[in-house]
């Protein structure tokens, strides 16, 4: 868990502290308050940005092993409560979203995806100059979306054969298990040797960098988008970056938006959860 004290998009002071385990909502909600606190007297307004489908200020897990009881929670509520501070919610993706938008690689657009590929997948929309936000909480989420499936079902399968979500096919924690099946420690090292020019490892790498670069085009001829920033720890390598680029050129040019790395880094998400909470929407 981190809080940061967010003026003009720039940090000013920043704490973090462990997530309790279990992450009940009845043991991280005092955590947040608790690490905030000492912050929340120098601000005007509080935005936090979590995991799950969010949407009217409540959460609902859906990696629910990973948060169990995070079922209709009224997170911002119980911040604005326990810290004196108004509050929006956000889901992270989205957060950094609209902090890559408002502050980093998204300036001068206005139809702009961030997209971040770590231990899963995630994304946010900007659309017209504002971040898309349905009222299910289900705002961007690229890494459901369904594509041929083939590490899970144990080889390559036929192009119309076995559908599975985006993330599970391209996210860091699906290259790691890749990595371990040709040998290799974990996904950095896949990785690595991908760029060293190994090609059992870079088949992998390249196919995640499609996969993503695939649904990147369907973004950009559904919804206009033409700019999109990568983030997150598999798509800030450089390497990868030029693979999902690579790809893109199979696609005819209007389906090819511009894709650049993210510029934030890991402070997006506490950057755009900040801006967000004074955001005029």
């Amino acid at each position: 868990m981190r809080a940061a004290l967010v003026r003009g998009g720039q940090i000013l002071r920043r704490l973090e502290a462990p997530t309790p385990k279990p992450s009940t909502p009845d043991a991280v909600l005092p955590a947040l308050v608790e690490l905030a606190a000492p912050l929340a007297p120098l601000a005007s307004a509080l935005g936090v940005a979590c995991a799950g489908a969010v949407a009217g200020g409540r959460v609902t897990a859906t990696a629910t092993h990973t948060f169990p009881g995070w079922v209709n929670i009224g997170l911002a509520q119980a911040l604005e409560t326990g810290l004196g501070l108004p509050c929006r919610a956000l889901n992270d993706a989205r957060a950094a979203a609209w902090g890559e938008y408002a502050a980093g690689a998204g300036r001068g657009s206005s139809e702009f995806m961030f997209i971040t590929v770590s231990t899963g997948v995630g994304a946010g929309l900007v659309l017209g100059g504002r971040l898309h936000l349905a009222g299910n909480g289900l705002d961007a989420e690229l890494g459901f979306v369904s594509v041929p499936s083939a590490w899970g079902a144990g080889g390559a399968v036929p192009p119309l054969g076995a559908l599975g979500p985006l993330e599970f096919e391209t996210s860091g924690t699906a290259l790691n298990a890749r990595a371990q099946a040709l040998g290799f420690p974990g996904a950095r090292a896949l990785c690595d040797a991908a760029e060293a020019g190994d090609r059992q490892a870079d088949a992998a790498y390249a196919r995640s960098a499609a996969l993503i670069a695939w649904k990147v085009a369907d973004v950009a001829a559904l919804l206009g988008v033409t700019r999109v920033a990568l983030g997150g720890s598999v798509g800030l390598r450089d390497g990868y970056l030029a693979r999902v680029r690579e790809s893109l050129g199979c696609f005819p040019a209007r389906y090819r938006p511009d894709v650049v790395h993210a510029e934030l880094g890991a402070d997006a998400g506490l950057i755009g959860a900040a801006l967000w909470a004074l955001a005029d929407v």
